[in-house]
């Protein structure tokens, strides 16, 4: 239960209505694209992110004969899916940008034993269609599904013997506004928050990264553990929901 630091028991918030421990629906639709290995339109709340996983028989150069394989991802925003519409990032990628798709790769080579996967490389590519804050989390928490559906087809194709799985991963970001801990941010409360951390997390429990700022006011020990306690237990519930997904998806 995440709780105001001063304050027992759990706030409610609006418009939604969810309690301060409570994220936002969480959805999955597998196999939403055709081609791709692996691919799931993930939706928690507004945000929508269409994540897809690429399978490729060889790895970059500078891991070649290693025996090794490898993960990598890109990250990118529809023009319009915020409320005005940016520009495409053709040329030039963004600082940014460039951030959340390293963030991404990191989180999902954590799931993976590298030298069960082979000399082969998975493309993970996260495209946001619609974005109502925690895009980089959602992107995570749904490239996580697409992987393993994707190494599910290597394994029924006979190119691989045995799973490289070892994990899930999943993220959830986390906040402080007007005082009280909020799990998964939307928009408003992102951007109106005191405190923004995004938690990125095994199935076993495990921290793979934590990222957190104070963006108006330094936060406490106090508020440190009850930012920590409202992200582990909505990515316990997240990861239920994963499995799940992956289930009825192979």
């Amino acid at each position: 239960m995440v709780a105001d630091a001063q304050n027992s028991g759990p706030a409610r918030r609006n418009p939604d209505g969810r309690s301060s421990a409570q994220e936002r629906t969480l959805r999955f639709e597998a196999h939403f694209t055709k081609y791709a290995e692996g691919s799931v339109l993930v939706s928690t709340g507004n945000t929508r992110v269409l994540c897809t996983a690429s399978i490729e028989e060889k790895v970059p150069d500078w891991m070649a004969g290693k025996g090794k394989g490898w993960i990598t991802a890109e990250y990118s925003m529809l023009p319009r899916a915020t409320h005005t519409r940016s520009r495409r990032e053709r040329e030039k990628v963004s600082g940014r940008t460039h951030e959340i798709q390293r963030l991404i790769g990191r989180a999902l080579r954590s799931m993976i034993d590298p030298a069960l996967l082979g000399e082969r490389q998975i493309l993970v590519d996260c495209d946001v269609l619609q974005a109502d804050g925690g895009t980089r989390t959602a992107s995570i928490t749904g490239a996580c599904v697409a992987v393993s559906i994707a190494v599910q087809k290597l394994l029924k194709d006979g190119k691989l013997k045995q799973s490289p799985i070892v994990d899930t991963v999943a993220a959830v970001s986390v906040g402080i506004k007007n005082g009280q801990a909020l799990v998964d941010l939307d928009y408003e409360e992102d951007s109106s928050c005191e405190v923004d951390m995004n938690f990125v997390v095994t199935g076993k429990g495990q921290f793979v990264e934590i990222q957190g700022t104070a963006e108006k006011v330094s936060f406490s020990r106090e508020q440190m553990n009850l930012m920590t306690d409202g992200a582990v237990a909505a990515l316990e519930r997240v990861r239920e929901k994963q499995l799940q997904a992956i289930r009825e998806a192979t």
